[in-house]
């Protein structure tokens, strides 16, 4: 049997600072193909490559990946500064739609860090451009240096709404994350509802409130060791079980509806 499709939301990249690719982590792949049971299939995130409409029609599911670039703040209303880093501004014309579009559709996404932002920002919410120089913040940005083992891994806690869907997933009000963003939520965006923060403060899981299907996103990098570690399986799982209901046609149900 053929396995559902999801697609993978791929960054613009220049190899050897001269030629241009679009590109993915291979452990987007595996966590989609090996956990989420899925096929993984890499999306060119240009619009002159691809429409909208075409991925709607094409794919089962989304993953939006994390990425070095970030959304641009034209995007929330806001001027760029040099704090705001590097853009894609290609990826941004394709994902903010398509996130607009799955939600009202049911079709299910998986966000992850940039992913993540993508969401708040696609329902109208903005982005701090550097979290660790807001008063009281700790630093989200991963490791300078050090092994993928290193910078990857568990840094802090995120707590749960008690009762919520990810506390419901994970069987858990707290778990521990990784931690490689600088970025993060400033205004949450119209139906994005909160559901889980790091201890200061940081948003760091999040939903559509009344979305038909799955619309969960976090700001760590779950993908990360995705089948063995303890809080990355159940999600990558859950992602899959969305996308297998989608593809057989069925309506989306389950625990974020009931949320």
């Amino acid at each position: 049997m053929t396995r559902p499709k999801v697609g993978i939301i791929g960054n613009s990249y220049l190899i050897n600072d001269q030629y241009p690719v679009h590109a993915g982590g291979t452990m987007n792949s595996e966590a989609i193909a090996e956990v989420a049971g899925c096929m993984p299939l890499m999306i060119p995130s240009d619009p002159r490559f691809v429409t909208v409409e075409e991925l709607l029609h094409t794919f089962d599911g989304f993953l939006l990946t994390g990425g070095r670039p970030n959304v641009h703040p034209h995007e929330y209303g806001e001027a760029e500064t040099e704090a705001h880093g590097a853009f894609d501004r290609a990826r941004d014309a394709i994902t903010l739609p398509l996130i607009r579009a799955c939600a009202e559709r049911g079709q299910p996404f998986l966000g992850i860090c940039r992913g993540f932002q993508e969401v708040n920002v696609a329902m109208g919410g903005s982005l701090h451009p550097e979290i660790r120089d807001l008063p009281g913040r700790m630093n989200h940005r991963m490791p300078p240096d050090g092994t993928l083992e290193e910078k990857f891994a568990l840094r802090h806690s995120v707590r749960f709404s008690a009762g919520g869907v990810f506390h419901r997933l994970f069987g858990a009000e707290e778990v521990m994350t990784n931690t490689l963003h600088g970025q993060g939520i400033k205004r949450p965006g119209a139906r994005v509802v909160v559901d889980g923060q790091a201890p200061d403060g940081t948003p760091e899981a999040i939903f559509i409130k009344d979305a038909p299907g799955f619309t969960l996103s976090v700001q760590w990098h779950p993908e990360w060791d995705a089948a063995s570690d303890p809080v990355s399986r159940p999600l990558f799982e859950a992602f899959g079980a969305a996308v297998r209901t989608w593809a057989d046609g069925g309506a989306q149900t389950g625990f974020q509806k009931s949320a």
